[in-house]
């Protein structure tokens, strides 16, 4: 069958099966090469295996969990939504979340996701005390910090490329509420973003919208959302008497593919106008449900029919911290010159990690959504050759189109990891479309 990420580019003709237990699993990667799929979010073709995609879909049980720690036991297909349907009420909230929630553990360990507390807290492979793997002829081997260590790191953040993730223990965090309390700042250009940024180290939370089309003193103007876990004295009455409920809410869904040439330079320099003075106008201070903070895309489902039939790419750089003034500057000035712009242009800033293969490092990280055609595949040629002139390098749970050369250029520990599975023979055991594109 047909099959592809989140951003419905490029299609595989592809083999899939959906195993119902270990056993099942062990017969079907005797079958071939093999990869696991979890929902299917990652962008491009990392959890696609022409020869054998294994959907994960049947294993996703909660195991255990441990009230004192916030230890969660659970299989690698769980959602997280599911997870914080039934743990925000309790109390409990992930240490650390990408923008949607209909993600699973499996992909979020083999993607190393990380948040909008990067900078202080990491990526969700520091809340990971233990991963159940099926390696090659079968093997189920446990790993840890102390246990198969080499393997535990190379997995998380591995792109599924070191075997199956089977189950996995994973650490939750106490919220005093179910709301977060939301400090929007303006910047008038990517310099003032950055400075606003570094002042605002201690925010637990921080992300930045940029409106990606404007040019000269105002190229990089954004709006910076800080946020902070609601304490209960923070709420009004109403809803301090049920800090953990949620608000009950009308998602909009996406009935079918919109027509591409909707997407354009004009449509989107309008909307960035419009989203920008609106914002501009708000208090600076809001009270927002954690369902609008962390995941706004997700009130919109099937929202990826908006980029029309042929879908789209997303490019997600990160660029070290003494670089990013510039990097960003001359990224943002490049999409700007091509009037190719970007709905989506979502700014981060990363702290320290140090990891095996895991995509974070200590800088700002660029994301920005580009309809599939000539013109936005071009300018991604460019926006690469300009990464890796400020030595950055690329999340691959984004990438669907990177060239072997920019990969291995921008990112020297390829060639371990390559080393690592071949020494391993889990090349010849797991792959995915992405791994054969870019040679690992």
């Amino acid at each position: 069958m047909k099959l592809a990420g989140w951003g419905r580019y490029p299609v595989i003709e592809a083999n899939i099966s959906a195993p119902r237990s270990v056993d099942d699993i062990i017969r079907q990667i005797t079958k071939g090469t093999s990869i696991a799929r979890g929902n299917g979010r990652s962008y491009g073709d990392s959890s696609v295996s022409s020869s054998n995609t294994l959907h994960m879909k049947h294993f996703n049980r909660m195991l255990a969990f441990n009230e004192t720690s916030g230890q969660l036991v659970a299989e690698a297909g769980l959602l997280l939504a599911d997870i914080i349907d039934v743990f925000l009420p309790e109390g409990w909230f992930p240490s650390v979340t990408p923008g949607t929630k209909f993600v699973t553990i499996g992909g979020m360990i083999a993607a190393d996701v990380h948040g909008k507390n990067h900078h202080k807290d990491q990526s969700f492979g520091q809340y990971i005390d233990w991963i159940d793997i099926i390696k090659t002829e079968g093997k189920i081997e446990r790993c840890s910090k102390t246990k198969n260590p080499e393997l535990f790191h190379r997995t998380i953040g591995g792109m599924g490329l070191t075997g199956i993730i089977i189950r996995a223990a994973i650490r939750l965090k106490r919220v005093p509420s179910a709301w977060i309390k939301q400090r929007t700042l303006t910047a008038e250009n990517i310099e003032q973003t950055i400075d606003l940024f570094e002042q605002s180290l201690d925010s637990t939370y921080s992300v930045a919208w940029i409106d990606c089309l404007q040019k000269g003193k105002k190229l990089g103007r954004s709006l910076i959302m800080l946020g902070e876990h609601a304490q209960l004295e923070d709420l009004p009455d109403t809803l301090a008497k049920s800090p953990y409920a949620s608000p009950v809410k009308q998602n909009i869904t996406i009935p079918f593919f919109l027509p591409a040439c909707l997407l354009n330079g004009l449509t989107v320099k309008t909307f960035n106008k419009f989203y920008y003075w609106n914002s501009k106008r708000k208090d600076q201070y809001q009270l927002v449900d954690w369902d609008r903070y962390f995941y706004p895309l997700d009130a919109i489902l099937g929202w990826n029919k908006i980029y029309g039939r042929r879908g789209f790419v997303q490019f997600q750089c990160v660029i070290p911290l003494d670089k990013a003034k510039d990097g960003l500057s001359e990224l943002l000035q490049t999409i700007s010159v091509a009037n190719v712009g970007s709905f989506l242009s979502v700014l981060k800033r990363f702290g320290e990690q140090e990891s095996l293969f895991s995509f974070p490092m200590k800088g700002y990280t660029l994301a920005l959504d580009f309809p599939v055609n000539p013109k936005t595949l071009n300018l991604m040629q460019q926006l690469d050759l300009i990464t890796l002139k400020h030595a950055g390098r690329f999340y691959l749970a984004k990438d669907s189109r990177m060239s072997r050369d920019t990969f291995l250029s921008s990112d020297p520990r390829a060639k371990t990891y390559k080393s690592f599975r071949v020494d391993g023979g889990l090349n010849y055991s797991f792959s995915s479309a992405q791994s054969e594109r870019l040679g690992l």
